[in-house]
């Protein structure tokens, strides 16, 4: 088969059509990157590769930052027939070591400097990159006299590896083939629909599946545009960017909108321009989903995705919000939910998500138990527990891992915390299995107060609610108040740590 090329689709098919002088990134360090200047930063980045003495088909650690820089990296590593692996650089040094090692990387792209950066036969910065954009001189990252035409990979190889989220132990490499990613574009991206004047703005970072997805492949598939965020991203940060971009679409999670919306009113510049807001990453509750719809005065699409299905896979239409609703399968996907036997379950009855389709993965890097439990049933398992209604929607309701089991019930964690959450003075709230005295399941709250608020209050309150609206197996056994929820990398609640924490 012809092989795909993805620089083209990106980026080289913009400049064929005079697009070539329309803004590709708005960027922290360089300010506006047209697609021509990508598209040149890109073939001199290849070349360089080549001047390394680099084969294609070698694997590349890209440490990401949100920068133009690495999406370069990333582009001429396609150009010469590489495979990208977008990492954060929290991962810190061992982290970092652990990857490379385990997709045996020959090549380190290092955009942040680490501590220790891991080893590697070459090793280019995202420092080079910015000063062959800036200058157009050659360098070790920008050698454009050195590079063959881009000429693509094959459908069914591996283009580019993403490690899980790890917020269920240790992160693993899933391997995406070529046509899953154009696949992923032509289903989800065309459901999303950006247009050559969108501005798209994503919290959720390129090193991970649902921000590589925003800020690189459907952004540039549009001929968007898409702002970067510097450094880390917080309330500060996110503020700051929609005030200074003012963007149309804006990508996160469910805890920085709730965030977000106790700064702003609605009618706020910062969010005036917004005509559409993307949630992801863990349940946006409907109450939420609302709040947020009032105050950015944009419709809300809920998503759900995961690495080993390459991004967003079931998703609420734009034009269609569903308060509180995970959505509909995205077209070219088929999502199923089956028992623990791989068998379909009815309506209305919870059960895990199966997803089959153009954009699963090939699999997972050298871990063929994992494969074996995940890519089955002639597609893969997200390890989200999932119910269909009526309609044909489906409503998520835990991951997998979090299901509460109490004196023999399944209870999904957000069923709790939804009564809870109805209690006032409470700024955030998570519900995880912890043990009791007799070292049996109980449930576990974890509370976050609003400021200023009374514990004893709130204590009370709590009381109240749980004895009114939770049957007596589904109360929580002891409720801890905290100051903050831990997150992940990625922004989602870090459950396991609060899971060690309860035991």
């Amino acid at each position: 088969a012809a092989g795909i090329d993805l620089v083209d689709r990106l980026v080289g098919r913009h400049l064929a059509a005079g697009r070539g002088d329309r803004t590709a990134y708005l960027d922290p360090g360089l300010g506006a990157v047209s697609y021509r200047a990508l598209y040149e930063a890109a073939r001199g980045y290849a070349g360089a590769l080549l001047a390394h003495g680099v084969a294609p088909g070698a694997r590349a650690l890209v440490v990401a930052e949100d920068s133009v820089a690495t999406v370069a990296a990333v582009l001429g590593l396609w150009w010469h027939g590489c495979v990208p692996v977008p990492v954060s650089p929290m991962l810190g040094g061992s982290g970092l070591a652990h990857v490379a090692a385990d997709c045996a990387a020959e090549v380190v792209h290092l955009d942040a400097a680490p501590a220790v950066p891991p080893p590697a036969t070459v090793l280019l910065t995202g420092d080079a990159v910015r000063v062959g954009i800036r200058t157009g001189s050659p360098n070790a990252a920008n050698r454009p006299d050195l590079a063959r035409p881009s000429t693509g990979h094959r459908p069914g190889r591996t283009a580019l590896i993403q490690y899980t989220s790890g917020s269920t132990g240790r992160p693993k490499g899933v391997r995406h083939a070529t046509s899953a990613i154009t696949a992923m574009l032509d289903g989800f991206g065309g459901l999303l629909a950006l247009d050559a004047d969108d501005i798209v703005l994503s919290t959720a970072r390129m090193s991970f599946g649902y921000g590589f997805g925003s800020s690189v492949l459907c952004t540039l598939d549009a001929g968007a545009t898409a702002a970067l965020i510097g450094g880390a991203v917080d309330l500060h940060s996110v503020r700051a960017a929609l005030r200074r971009h003012r963007p149309t679409v804006l990508c996160s999670v469910p805890r920085l909108y709730a965030a977000l919306l106790d700064t702003l009113r609605p009618g706020d510049e910062a969010v005036a321009a917004l005509r559409l807001c993307l949630t992801a990453g863990e349940n946006c509750p409907a109450d939420l989903n609302h709040r947020i719809q009032e105050v950015f005065g944009a419709p809300v699409m809920n998503c759900l995705g995961a690495t080993e299905v390459m991004h967003v896979v079931v998703a609420t239409p734009p034009d269609r919000p569903m308060p509180g609703r995970a959505g509909l399968a995205v077209p070219g996907t088929t999502a199923t939910v089956r028992d623990e036997h791989g068998r379909p379950v009815p309506d209305g009855t919870e059960g895990r998500l199966h997803i089959a389709g153009p954009t699963v993965a090939l699999g997972y890097l050298d871990r063929p138990d994992d494969d074996r439990a995940t890519f089955t049933d002639g597609g893969a398992y997200t390890g989200d527990l999932v119910r269909r209604e009526a309609d044909g929607t489906l409503t998520h309701l835990c991951r997998a891992d979090d299901i509460l089991n109490l004196g023999g019930y399944k209870v999904p964690p957000a069923e709790i915390e939804a009564v809870l959450r109805t209690v006032s003075g409470l700024r955030d709230c998570a519900v995880v299995g912890g043990l009791d005295a007799d070292g049996l399941e109980c449930a576990v709250a974890f509370v976050v107060p609003e400021t200023g608020a009374d514990e004893e209050t709130i204590r009370r309150a709590l009381r109240a609610t749980v004895r009114a609206d939770l049957a007596l197996y589904k109360r929580p056994a002891r409720v801890e108040f905290v100051d903050a929820l831990p997150s992940t990398a990625t922004g989602k609640v870090a459950a396991y740590r609060l899971r060690e924490q309860a035991s």
